[in-house]
């Protein structure tokens, strides 16, 4: 039992961590949220169809750099510790925001505007690439004894809060601020935001400890290529834990990102409506994923991951169609709900799992490139591959499909991992 001085410590240490967090995941839902402003100010075309596909595409672009932030910062903090990691990877999640929020538009400066974007957006994924895995791993590193998926699960309500905070901020703005002024400036407003919290959690981070497990760690890599060949002799591990975390990742932009787009141009609802729907998923997110960590500490991990993949399959595609022949906002938040379930249950057991089995001396590097490597291939790309499988098919029940082929690989994913010698299946 933790004394009260104990609890309150570890309360502290989960809430500065987390904080770095909330702030990583508002950046990029931002974006996603007003895909088609930045579209239009940054990617004109005749075709708005075209214009918002080139405004998702640089989206998904920010997670194409994720992998390489995995490997490079990852190595950084296995090597150098978790809290220098954690403070390095937060510098570049604000540089790249700013520059985002601060570049003028395509019509002032030309070709260089969305060039200046898309590097924006490398240097999030850059530091993106290792944050969620950073976290995770430092949570899993303090948890208590039988705790560990309870504690890791702080990781991904942090972000819920930035969904919920990101969607209220979406709501207020829609209702004061008119539609062409929110086309011509207003989409900044959220950006420039997230540029004002960045030394607010820059110092709650400075105070964090470095965790015990890392200090106590017998063996670091020294260099960069060790590190390397470290992950090269754990692929296989690498790999399953990508295919368990494709589910996650799809779920999550599906119901997050995704949802102002989809029912703006798929459902035609208010965009009101839209951000409302986006704030209860946030909120159920955050309620289901606590649930979901302690019930993975009782459970086991696996029967979740089993179960909600295989709930997924039986039922995304039908929920969609139900939603599409006759759209509402009573129907589109019934849906996301829904989803919002799968997402919590399974993300619950899935990160204390990935953090259990990844190799101790490679812990964070091998953990952040499964997770990047998920988000670059098939999360991050979801509200552009869902608007072009949409348009595509004629079929607006489409984007169900993509979360089915997410619950088949993370299914599989499951199945496939066998606990080996390599593998170290309780943490330091």
């Amino acid at each position: 039992m933790l004394t009260p001085q104990e609890r309150r410590t570890k309360i502290g240490a989960v809430i500065r961590v987390a904080s770095g967090n909330f702030l990583e995941m508002y950046d990029f839902i931002v974006y996603g949220y007003y895909a088609i402003y930045i579209g239009k100010a940054f990617f004109p075309s005749s075709s708005s169809f075209a214009s918002l596909m080139l405004s998702l595409v640089t989206f998904g672009v920010g997670y194409l750099m994720r992998p390489l932030g995995a490997i490079v910062l990852g190595a950084y903090i296995d090597r150098k510790g978790r809290r220098q990691g954690l403070l390095l990877t937060l510098g570049l999640m604000a540089i790249g925001t700013f520059t985002i929020a601060a570049t003028p538009t395509y019509a002032a400066i030309g070709i260089a505007a969305p060039l200046i974007v898309v590097i924006g957006r490398l240097l999030q994924g850059l530091s993106a690439g290792v944050e969620l895995g950073g976290v995770s791993i430092y949570l899993a590193e303090i948890a208590t004894p039988g705790n560990r998926g309870f504690y890791c699960s702080w990781q991904s309500a942090s972000q819920q809060v930035a969904v919920i905070f990101t969607a209220l901020l979406g709501v207020v703005l829609t209702a004061v601020i008119p539609a062409a002024q929110m086309a011509v400036w207003g989409w900044r407003i959220p950006l420039l935001i997230g540029c004002l919290i960045i030394p607010i959690i820059l110092w709650l981070r400075r105070s964090l400890e470095e965790t015990e497990a890392f200090r106590r760690m017998q063996h670091r890599p020294r260099q960069a290529g060790e590190v390397l060949r470290l992950l090269a002799a754990n692929w296989l591990v690498v790999l399953v834990g990508m295919m368990l975390s494709v589910m996650t990742t799809v779920t999550f932009y599906l119901i997050t990102a995704y949802t102002p787009t989809f029912g703006s141009r798929a459902l035609h609802l208010d965009p009101r409506q839209n951000l409302f729907v986006t704030l209860c998923v946030g909120i159920s997110n955050f309620i289901w994923l606590p649930i979901a960590g302690w019930v993975s500490d009782r459970v086991g991990r696996r029967p979740l991951l089993l179960l909600i993949p295989l709930l997924a399959l039986l039922t995304a595609y039908p929920a969609m169609s139900w939603l599409v022949v006759k759209p509402s906002l009573t129907r589109l938040l019934t849906v996301q709900l829904w989803f919002s379930l799968f997402f919590g249950f399974y993300n619950g057991a899935m990160v204390p799992f990935l953090a259990e089995i990844m190799p101790s001396e490679v812990r964070t590097a091998a953990f952040s490139l499964a997770f990047s490597l998920a988000t670059a291939l098939f999360g991050g790309f979801t509200p552009a591959v869902c608007t072009y499988l949409i348009e595509l098919t004629g079929n607006k029940a489409a984007p169900a499909l993509w979360l089915s082929l997410a619950a088949v690989l993370s299914l599989a994913g499951t199945l496939l991992y066998r606990p080996s010698e390599k593998v170290a299946v309780a943490l330091a």
